[in-house]
């Protein structure tokens, strides 16, 4: 599919592309914590939207949490345009984590955003039909819902959006 999301920039090529905040949080993390800035708020701006990280008391280890919540809500709020149905193949990215119908990827890897992102893409332009959506991206049916339900608030929106659409609820 080979369509550009900001969920699938590099860490640095995202970080480049957001105004970043460094902030006092309180907390636990004792003395550390309320003297040194160690929250990281990053806004990404050309879409506006944010996501921080207070919970760590290195400013490095927020950095890179905020900027994984961020990549997520990116997934979860920016749709690409894949041009007409039926043009295109799943990315590479997407097939390197696919084998017999079956993707594989823990939701703590890096590549989990980009995947949402391209997951949704597809579901938005197939109009959110499933089925139509996993064989567009060469898995079963079964395996993009599974997949989908990793992150509780992508599984929400797909519900939502077929619920708005009057498509069955999915479980």
């Amino acid at each position: 599919m080979s369509t550009f999301h900001p969920a699938s920039l590099s860490p640095e090529e995202l970080l480049a592309a957001c105004d970043t905040r460094r902030l006092r949080r309180s907390g636990p993390g004792g003395q550390h914590r309320n003297k040194v800035e160690t929250a990281v708020v990053l806004t990404h701006r050309s879409t506006g939207i944010s996501a921080q990280a207070s919970e760590r008391r290195s400013q490095s280890a927020n950095q890179r949490q905020a900027l994984f919540r961020l990549r997520m809500e990116l997934a979860r709020q920016v749709r690409s345009p894949l041009g007409s149905p039926g043009q295109g193949s799943p990315s590479r990215r997407w097939l390197a984590r696919v084998r017999d119908g079956q993707i594989s990827v823990n939701t703590g890897h890096e590549d989990f955003p980009a995947l949402v992102a391209e997951a949704l893409d597809v579901l938005h332009a197939a109009e959110f039909d499933n089925s139509a959506t996993a064989q567009k991206l060469e898995v079963t049916t079964s395996q993009l819902g599974k997949f989908l339900k990793r992150d509780p608030a992508v599984w929400q929106l797909v519900r939502d959006e077929r619920q708005k659409r009057g498509l069955r609820t999915l479980k």
